[in-house]
C-alpha cells in the first residue's frame, strides 16, 4: 500500500505518514522467545539480490512463520547462524522439510541429531524433470523421467516401495553405463545429475508416509516468499539498514 493510499485511509497527511514509516524503519521489533511447540518445520530460502536473500523457518502444520532472516546466502556459515538462533530460542523439531541444499542438511544433523529430514518432493520432481528434458531421446532418460513424474503422487508405503524398486531396476540397467560415459555432453551430464540427486534423495523422500504431520513439500513457505516479494518490490529504494528493519517488521507483522 502506497503512502498516498495510507493517507487517504487515515486522518494523517502524506508527510506525517512518511515520518511514521521512517521512525519505525529505524527500529527493530522486540525479540520474543520462539517457544517449544513447533515440532514439524519447513526450512527454505529465496534470493532477492544476487546470491543473498531471505531464509525462513515455518510451522508445517499452521503455516505460520517462526523466524526469518534477511541477508542470507544459504552457505554453511549463514545457515549455521540461522539454526543456532532457533535452537537457542527453544526450537527442538521432530522433523524438518528441506530442499536439496547439502549445507542445511549438515547443519540440522549437527544441531538436532535426532531430527527427521524430509526432502521436498516438488523440488525433487522439478529438478529431475528439468535435467531429463521434456522430450528426451535417450531410453534411459525416458525411463527416469517417467519415475520423476510419479514423485508427487505417492501417498502409501506400497507406492513408495514400488517407486524404489523401479528406480533400483533402472539403476541396475542404466546407472553404471552412465558412469562409464566419457566426454559427456550436456544431455548425458544432466542425466548423471538427475541420477545422483535421486540416489541421495530417496532415503529422505518418504518419511511423511511413516510419520504423521510431516509436510512433504516446501510449498507453503514458497507461497509466503511470493507474497513477500510482491510487497518488497514497492520498497526497493530503502537503504541497507532500513531493508534489514523492513524485513524484521514484515516477518513479525505478516507471519502468514
Amino acid at each position: 500500500m502506497s503512502v498516498r493510499q495510507l493517507s487517504s485511509l487515515s486522518s494523517y497527511s502524506e508527510p506525517t505518514i512518511r515520518r511514521i514509516l521512517e521512525y519505525w524503519l529505524q527500529r527493530e521489533p522486540r525479540s520474543v522467545h520462539l517457544g517449544t511447540e513447533h515440532r514439524n518445520l519447513i526450512f527454505d530460502g529465496t534470493f532477492l539480490r544476487k546470491r543473498k536473500g531471505v531464509y525462513a523457518a515455518m510451522n508445517g502444520l499452521t503455516h505460520k512463520l517462526i523466524y526469518g532472516a534477511y541477508g542470507i546466502n544459504e552457505g554453511p556459515r549463514d545457515l549455521l547462524k540461522f539454526c543456532i538462533y532457533l535452537k537457542s530460542n527453544g526450537i527442538e523439531p521432530e522433523s524438518i522439510t528441506i530442499d536439496g541444499n547439502p549445507h542445511i542438511y549438515k547443519v540440522i544433523k549437527t544441531l538436532w541429531t535426532g531430527c527427521i529430514i524430509q526432502r521436498c518432493l516438488v523440488h525433487v520432481q522439478r529438478q529431475g524433470l528439468s535435467w531429463c528434458r521434456r522430450n528426451p531421446k535417450r531410453t534411459d532418460a525416458v525411463k527416469l523421467r517417467q519415475l520423476f513424474l510419479k514423485v508427487c503422487n505417492i501417498s502409501t508405503e506400497e507406492q513408495s516401495r514400488d517407486f524404489v524398486e523401479k528406480f533400483t531396476l533402472w539403476e541396475k540397467r542404466y546407472g553404471k553405463k552412465i558412469d562409464l560415459i566419457k566426454n559427456r555432453g550436456w544431455v548425458a551430464s544432466d542425466l548423471q545429475r538427475a541420477r545422483s540427486m535421486l540416489i541421495k534423495a530417496i532415503p529422505f523422500m518418504f518419511n511423511y508416509i511413516k510419520y504423521q504431520n510431516i509436510p512433504n513439500t516446501t510449498n507453503a513457505i514458497e507461497g509466503y516468499f511470493s507474497r513477500l516479494k510482491q510487497q518488497y518490490r514497492k520498497h526497493k529504494g530503502l537503504s541497507k539498514i532500513n531493508q534489514q528493519y523492513y524485513f524484521k517488521w514484515y516477518f513479525k507483522l505478516c507471519p502468514k
